[in-house]
């Protein structure tokens, strides 16, 4: 079994590799892996081969452009990644993903809000904080319906979440009726997930949250273990199962608020590859969740690149490319379920 974790691991550095290099050189200006590869080397004051040629419009593409997008594809895919797998752990289900508890409700109408009062037009961190703060406060409802005497049964915070998303879904609904054409583009544009136009700023913007976010994860992959047989199994071996349930909901939260304010929606991520990646290196949340982490910015990172070359000048945005990749494995996860529970 070590052995076969090894070779995942292997696996996936090469991958890392590969969707950089991609990343960097997909786009409308063309550029080679071997161009790419020298301007990194140049960066790093490494030797560059004489005969590989890199005009001062292509570094600024590479620099300014590509660069922080691709930082902050990956740190978005590991974040959701990482809150789907502490989700799917907490909830037993791997048909569970950062939605469930209304992140994305409450994204949503901080953004719409934003948009409708047109403070997004005046700063460009407008927006994404709004979004964050709506995302943090339908999880703080969320968990406020569900709290039973500092208790979070594990039922009545799915049925809380949902609830709370079909207020938030109506809430948004409303916003968006009085709202002008215009606004109304920003407002898709947003939902459907995008990493147009993600500057250094972007990068600073999340990486702290998202970094501290699963850190905090990594240290507690532990306990999640023990969480994932169940509160009754937690309880006999002394954990506060309530304490440790609520810090890793906050925790899930925080990250998944800050990758989503950050890139807008992006669904699928924090769903499939928690699975994939269980049945590649198991249910052990010290294995599983490095795992999640590193496959989750891989796959977003694919999607947008391979988006930026799947149609000649034209993009199709991540968000779209994650759901058309995404579904068939859903659907086929769906269906596996369903298989057993006969």
């Amino acid at each position: 079994m070590t052995y076969h974790r090894k070779l995942v691991a292997g696996i996936l550095a090469a991958l890392v590799v590969f969707t950089f290099a991609f990343s960097l050189s997909a786009g409308q200006y063309d550029l080679s892996f071997v161009q790419v590869a020298a301007w990194f080397c140049h960066q790093l004051g490494l030797p560059v081969l004489e005969d590989v040629q890199i005009s001062a419009q292509q570094e600024a593409v590479l620099m300014f452009i590509r660069s922080p997008r691709t930082l902050v594809g990956f740190m978005v895919g590991a974040g959701l990644a990482a809150s789907g797998t502490i989700l799917q752990g907490l909830f037993s289900n791997p048909l569970a993903d950062p939605g469930i508890i209304g992140v994305s409700s409450g994204a949503t109408v901080g953004a719409v809000l934003a948009i409708t009062l047109g403070v997004n037009a005046v700063n460009m961190f407008a927006m994404p904080a709004f979004a964050f703060v709506g995302a943090i406060a339908a999880v703080l409802i969320t968990i406020g319906l569900a709290s039973r005497n500092g208790r979070i049964p594990v039922l009545t915070l799915l049925l809380s979440g949902v609830v709370v998303g079909m207020l938030l879904g109506a809430i948004t609904a409303a916003m968006l009726v009085v709202m002008d054409e215009y606004k109304l583009q920003q407002y898709l544009f947003w939902t459907v997930g995008s990493l147009d136009y993600r500057r250094w700023e972007h990068v600073l913007m999340g990486i702290g949250p998202i970094t501290l976010g699963i850190g905090i994860m990594l240290l507690m992959a532990r306990h999640l273990n023990i969480l994932a047989l169940g509160e009754a199994e937690a309880k006999a071996v002394g954990m506060p199962v309530g304490r440790y349930r609520l810090i890793l909901l906050l925790v899930s939260a925080m990250t998944t608020a800050t990758s989503v304010c950050i890139s807008g929606s992006i669904g699928f991520v924090g769903l499939i590859i928690p699975h994939m990646m269980r049945m590649l290196v198991g249910p052990n949340h010290k294995y599983l969740l490095p795992a999640s982490i590193v496959a989750g910015g891989v796959f977003l990172l694919f999607c947008d690149s391979l988006g930026r070359v799947l149609i000649e000048k034209h993009e199709v945005n991540v968000g779209i490319m994650t759901a058309f990749l995404g579904t068939p494995y859903f659907l086929y996860l769906l269906r596996k379920n369903s298989n057993l529970d006969k």
